[in-house]
């Protein structure tokens, strides 16, 4: 396929044009894009997951068609996502015990200290979600939850990423992160976002 649709991901700027754009991608994401252009940050996540001694309850933070599920194995997963569309594709595979639909810069219908780790892929880029979302996530993360996430390197400092974990760090709400730095897609991948790299960043709630 062309990076039409992935361009379009990095210049998304509300909720509905993410809606959208998911809406219409949902039935190629698969096998148009992450599997043609050797997507690999949700094997990377999963990884430093199971590294870092991660277990459930689980939440899979923007979880699209449930490309991180996939890789994670045999845990208890529940998936958040703003579209229905992915959530719908993802249900078809098993993987999750519930999927909820729902913007996650608006406050979340789940209870507080429900889940022991957070995973996510993809999600904390360009034109997606910020990071006034941490605070929402905290409060639904047992103590001592484990997070592991991707940012794309640029909008690391470029959204405020890095100001807002040193914040929830010096406020003893979390730990001090540690990161591995990754590539985005496969060893020969042939697209102009072949190079692209960014952070997993990982972390527990205090």
């Amino acid at each position: 396929m062309s990076d039409k649709s992935l361009d379009g991901a990095y210049a998304l700027e509300t909720p509905d044009d993410s809606r959208k754009l998911y809406r219409d991608w949902a039935e190629t994401y698969d096998t148009g894009f992450a599997a043609s252009h050797g997507y690999a940050v949700h094997r990377h996540v999963a990884r430093v997951f199971h590294e870092q001694g991660g277990d459930g309850p689980v939440l899979d933070i923007g979880a699209g068609t449930g490309l991180v599920a996939e890789a994670l194995g045999d845990l208890e997963i529940d998936a958040i996502d703003i579209s229905q569309e992915m959530l719908d594709i993802a249900g078809t595979k098993g993987l999750y015990r519930r999927r909820y639909c729902a913007d996650l810069t608006a406050p979340l219908d789940i209870s507080d200290q429900t889940y022991q780790g957070f995973v996510s892929a993809g999600t904390f880029t360009h034109g997606h979600v910020g990071p006034a979302c941490l605070s929402e996530l905290l409060r639904i993360a047992r103590p001592g939850a484990l997070f592991t996430v991707s940012i794309k390197t640029e909008v690391y400092d470029g959204e405020g990423f890095g100001s807002a974990f040193a914040k929830l760090v010096a406020l003893g709400q979390i730990t001090p992160l540690d990161f591995r730095h990754v590539r985005f897609y496969e060893e020969g991948a042939q697209h102009k976002h072949a190079d692209d790299t960014g952070l997993v960043a990982f972390f527990r709630k205090s």
